[in-house]
């Protein structure tokens, strides 16, 4: 098990399209366990996407279960392959990023989707998701397809906020 080098902006790989996943083998599983253990390592990482650390390849983990958000949800997932078929609704949400370590901003996303994906064995399966981990899944496939959220703050000047220090296990970590 490894810590993974998070990409940070502007690194041009963050911008790039990740491919799908076609092999459910050891590789993607010993890979899975160094993307947990990164996520894990990171400030306060709900989730975390292949693409972060320069794999290119469709997988995100997203863990909304030690999260103050009362609405329930599906706890620890590994997605394979994620596609979201359908949202609904809209709301405005502050959100930060591995990769966008010094900055906060507000974003426009659904408030509840519908999605499928594939486990790490390759099993499909279907998930509804609402508010903050609806927001979560959203935001990590964004780096699937080339996005920060960055690229969906509508407006730098007014949504955009410079981030002061990270908050981990009770210890306040300046940003460098």
């Amino acid at each position: 098990m490894a810590i993974l080098e998070i990409l940070k902006i502007p690194d041009a790989r963050l911008k790039l399209v990740s491919d799908p996943v076609e092999h459910f083998n050891d590789d993607l599983h010993a890979f899975i366990t160094d993307l947990e253990a990164t996520r894990q390592a990171g400030p306060a990482a709900v989730g975390i996407a292949a693409p972060q650390v320069g794999c290119l390849q469709r997988i995100v983990i997203l863990d909304c279960s030690q999260t103050r958000k009362p609405i329930p949800n599906h706890g620890h997932l590994i997605l394979i392959n994620p596609e979201i078929i359908h949202w609904d609704g809209f709301e405005l949400g502050r959100e930060g990023c591995l990769s966008v370590p010094d900055y906060t901003g507000n974003v426009i996303r659904a408030e509840r989707i519908k999605l499928v994906a594939q486990n790490p064995q390759g099993e499909s399966y279907e998930y509804e998701m609402a508010g903050f981990e609806a927001r979560a899944l959203q935001h990590e496939v964004d780096h699937l397809d080339g996005l920060l959220f960055l690229d969906r703050v509508v407006s730098r000047r007014t949504d955009l906020f410079q981030r002061k220090v990270y908050q981990k296990g009770g210890k306040k970590k300046k940003n460098s």
